[in-house]
């Protein structure tokens, strides 16, 4: 990268289509885990004008209503009735096509090549990964949550945005959203806020105002107020007057969510994690129990690279981990500091390996992945399912936890001695 750069990420708020779907496929998720915690879950959703299309597999001795889980889960963002914007959990149609789980893809899980074939496998050898594939974790030190600042502003920006929309701090809102945040770096240093995009859906007047040029000036005008400006408070970087702001740069925003574009479940997966800063696997992560790879695995990952930076070894940490299918241990795990470790990449990657057990049952137990529904109230995935799975400020993530960072300085003295 050149010296001085400008890097940007979006976020979504939780009434953008593609983000509807992944908060239903976890509300099933969440209902199955909470009465079955070894059930297995692949939830996908598809929505639309006026319907909701729920599919995939499911093993699972819970008793769920698939179409009450789904409608409760629309109106919680709120689409229900004129606030809805056209599109109404009440009146929606729903499809449910849920199948069992392959009993191909059961027996490599269930029964992990490991405890087939080995003598002296344990009990995290019992459940093989769910499927192949490469998941990554990323950290730095740019804010106080270890996550890259673009990606940290503009998923502020979206939550705030629905938080005034539910409090009613700004009635005309309405569910669908996007925010955006452009930040100029002089090296890996974040200096300046260049651009901020804010897309908002609303009602078509506000306070009587109906000509859309002054309507979009008092949007324009409220969000800098409600919504940008609050974000900033607690931030040493600020806007200054030289940082572009885009609020609703279409013109107009009243037709959104289902009623306007099609949403499916996953579709947001840069936006789920660092903002395209760091590498994905390409795997998503909603309507998937913790067996699927694609979800524990990656927060495993998050885990050990923020417990790395946490801990010192390094200013930026990117960790790769690798899976056969119905293989316990991974087939390779990676450690890339890009330059600002304290020891070398391979010898942080051996203290990894020796401090983290990435099987995934192991996973599954250190982070409590299968009791975490049950634990909070029979809601806990669909709420990370909007806003980021990483880096969050308001909710206590397990994988956010920095429980390993004395073992790994007391790890890092050893081997600077």
């Amino acid at each position: 990268m050149p010296n001085r750069h400008l890097f940007t990420s979006e976020s979504v708020t939780e009434g953008h289509p593609d983000k509807v779907c992944d908060q239903i496929s976890d509300a099933i998720l969440d209902t199955i885990l909470s009465q079955d915690p070894k059930g297995r879950v692949a939830a996908e959703c598809l929505v639309t004008t006026g319907l909701v299309v729920v599919a995939g597999e499911i093993n699972t001795t819970a008793q769920i209503d698939v179409q009450e889980v789904v409608r409760k889960t629309i109106a919680e963002i709120g689409y229900e009735g004129e606030r809805g914007g056209g599109f109404d959990a009440r009146t929606c149609g729903v499809v449910v096509s849920l199948d069992k789980q392959s009993p191909d893809i059961a027996g490599g899980v269930d029964q992990a090549l490991e405890k087939r074939g080995e003598s002296n496998s344990d009990e995290f050898d019992q459940i093989g990964a769910g499927d192949q594939g490469m998941m990554f974790g990323y950290a730095c030190d740019e804010t106080p949550e270890y996550m890259p600042m673009p990606i940290s502003l503009a998923h502020r920006m979206a939550r705030r945005l629905s938080e005034v929309r539910k409090l009613g701090v700004l009635k005309y809102l309405r569910p669908d959203g996007k925010t955006q945040v452009t930040i100029e770096y002089d090296g890996e240093k974040p200096v300046k806020v260049h651009s901020v995009v804010i897309s908002t859906q609303h009602e078509p007047s506000i306070d009587n105002i109906v000509d859309n040029d002054a309507l979009q000036a008092r949007i324009a005008e409220d969000l800098k107020k409600y919504v940008i400006m609050p974000v900033f408070q607690d931030i040493s970087l600020k806007p200054d007057a030289d940082t572009r702001y885009f609020i609703n740069p279409s013109g107009r925003f009243v037709l959104g969510g289902p009623q306007a574009d099609a949403g499916l479940t996953g579709r947001k997966i840069i936006v789920d994690t660092y903002g395209g800063y760091a590498r994905h696997g390409g795997g998503a992560f909603s309507g998937k129990d913790p067996t699927k790879v694609d979800r524990s695995a990656a927060y495993a990952a998050r885990y050990v690279a923020k417990n790395i930076v946490a801990a010192g070894l390094a200013r930026r940490a990117e960790v790769q981990i690798a899976y056969a299918i119905g293989v316990a241990h991974p087939v390779s795990v990676l450690v890339t500091t890009f330059g600002t470790g304290k020891i070398s990449d391979e010898e942080i990657q051996e203290l990894v390996k020796k401090t983290f057990d990435l099987r995934p049952a192991a996973i599954i137990k250190q982070l409590e992945l299968n009791l975490l529904p049950k634990q909070n109230g029979g809601k806990f995935f669909q709420r990370v399912a909007a806003y980021g799975h990483f880096g969050r400020t308001d909710l206590e993530l397990p994988w956010e936890k920095l429980d390993k960072v004395e073992t790994l300085k007391k790890s890092l003295e050893k081997v600077a001695h």
